[in-house]
């Protein structure tokens, strides 16, 4: 049990004085049991004084004589026993836990991983439960977690799987609530939540394609095969709200720019799950604008620049998806960038865009990249229907009434197709329209009540009026002008 509330009764600063270099000696001497014995009972003394000073003094010799004469068990013992005292005080717990974690990596490199194990196992057996100890706390536990993926990343035979360790360590770290941590400092926070972000989306990875593969094994005939698998859209659900604990504010100051790109790369990794091509096009927009990127024109700036122009094609239609790719379309930075900016100038043009020819003048440039490539054959056909939309637009703007066969025509599409294309914009609400099967033709002109015919004819009659009287008054004062001449 900590306690710091009791004043101190007694300073032992001259007892301490006296036998740290007692301790100190015999330690050296090669008689360390001797030397603990004796500080630890001047510490009891210390601790029930509440002398904090001194009994921080006395506990840390004692680890670091353990330390030095290379005695990790009497280190670890006594750095678990002291935390545990009754009455110990809290300061001392943490200069203890602090000073050892200092020593953590040279453990590692001496004494080897089960050593560091068991003495990062200590810590955070220490630490469990003290709010005062929780940022030591969360840093040991990201050692460990860092730990479990290396073990991901080189399987073995005696070791659990890959995906096993990774899950682990994605567990350690998303047990730390770090967002409430007050002792824990704005860009320390922010790397946790990352790291948290960038281990849950591999875990959810891992998942997902682990399903696939068991779905794909169910449909050739392999009964049983990924039997009680699952996705990982629990995990993408934790990204998503891992991505509304950072502070997006933070992460625009110059020096947090490595966070930033971390940040939103992930949570392009996250859109892509999600097929949400605006929400891609709006993360490498934050992207492009930051200094370091944007600057380099010819390198990572040109690049994010080409993303963002991909993704706000692909992007279903509407205000929001518009107003973007209209202020795409006039950025100077876009204008270099030739093909693009024709490609961009397509979408933002009233006029008809044939598939063929799209294909034919784009295709060969789109389809070698990492968007529109081997893996990207989902998206090419993403970009086919956002092609034919845009035709429907176009269409009924200039169309009020058209045959079903003349549309087909135009867009390059079986009658099913061109339905199935029509009834989703209609339902999404991007243009109004009814199809006449019957007569085989497609009216995009809501039909229109007599009030409403009565209105319109009445605001036309007030806007011809209004003309009749303002030429009324200027020949009025014409002739008024030419009787005074």
């Amino acid at each position: 049990m900590s306690s710091e509330s009791k004043k101190q009764e007694r300073d032992y600063t001259p007892e301490v004085d006296l036998l740290l270099p007692q301790a100190t000696a015999s330690a050296k001497a090669g008689f360390l049991d001797d030397a603990v014995e004796q500080l630890l009972s001047l510490e009891k003394q210390t601790r029930n004084a509440s002398d904090l000073k001194s009994t921080t003094r006395l506990a840390e010799t004692l680890l670091t004589l353990a330390h030095e004469a290379r005695r990790y068990t009497v280190l670890k013992t006594n750095l678990t026993l002291l935390s545990k005292k009754h009455g110990q005080l809290k300061g001392v717990v943490q200069a203890m836990v602090e000073l050892t974690i200092t020593w953590l990596e040279e453990i590692r490199e001496k004494e080897g991983v089960e050593t560091w194990l068991e003495f990062v196992h200590a810590l955070r057996e220490v630490t469990e439960g003290k709010i005062f100890l929780e940022t030591p706390r969360a840093r040991v536990t990201l050692l460990l977690a860092h730990y479990h993926e290396s073990l991901s990343n080189s399987p073995s035979q005696t070791l659990p799987t890959p995906a096993d360790c990774l899950q682990t360590a994605s567990d350690l770290l998303s047990d730390l609530q770090v967002e409430t941590y007050s002792s824990m400092e704005r860009r320390e926070k922010t790397e946790f939540l990352l790291e948290q972000m960038r281990l849950l989306v591999g875990v959810a990875k891992n998942k997902d394609a682990d399903a696939k593969r068991a779905k794909e094994s169910r449909e050739v005939g392999q009964e049983g095969a990924g039997a009680g698998l699952v996705d990982g859209e629990a995990e993408w659900v934790k990204v998503r709200v891992g991505g509304r604990k950072v502070n997006e504010a933070f992460l625009k100051e110059e020096a947090n720019e490595d966070l930033k790109l971390k940040f939103y790369d992930l949570m392009i990794q996250f859109a892509l799950h999600q097929t949400a091509y605006l929400d891609v096009a709006k993360h490498y927009y934050k992207i492009w604008e930051t200094p370091s990127i944007k600057t380099d024109e010819s390198g990572k700036g040109r690049q994010a620049l080409e993303y963002i122009v991909y993704y706000v094609v692909l992007a279903p239609h509407d205000n929001e998806q518009s107003d973007m790719l209209h202020h795409l379309f006039v950025d100077p930075a876009l204008a270099k960038l030739e093909l693009h900016y024709n490609l961009v100038k397509c979408f933002t043009t009233r006029e008809l865009m044939r598939w063929p020819g799209i294909e034919g003048i784009y295709g060969p440039t789109l389809r070698t990249t990492t968007v529109f490539g081997k893996e990207g054959e989902k998206r090419w056909e993403d970009l086919h229907t956002r092609v034919i939309e845009h035709n429907i637009r176009v269409i009924s703007h200039y169309y009020s009434r058209i045959r079903v066969a003349r549309l087909q025509t135009l867009l390059d599409l079986s009658t099913q197709q061109t339905e199935e294309t029509l009834s989703r914009l209609v339902v999404s609400g991007s243009i109004w329209a009814r199809i006449d099967r019957p007569a085989g033709v497609v009216s995009f002109r809501e039909k229109r009540s007599a009030e409403d015919v009565m209105n319109e004819w009445s605001l036309d009659m007030s806007k011809l009026l209004g003309l009749v009287e303002k030429s009324w008054m200027g020949m009025n004062a014409a002739l008024a002008a030419q009787a005074r001449g």
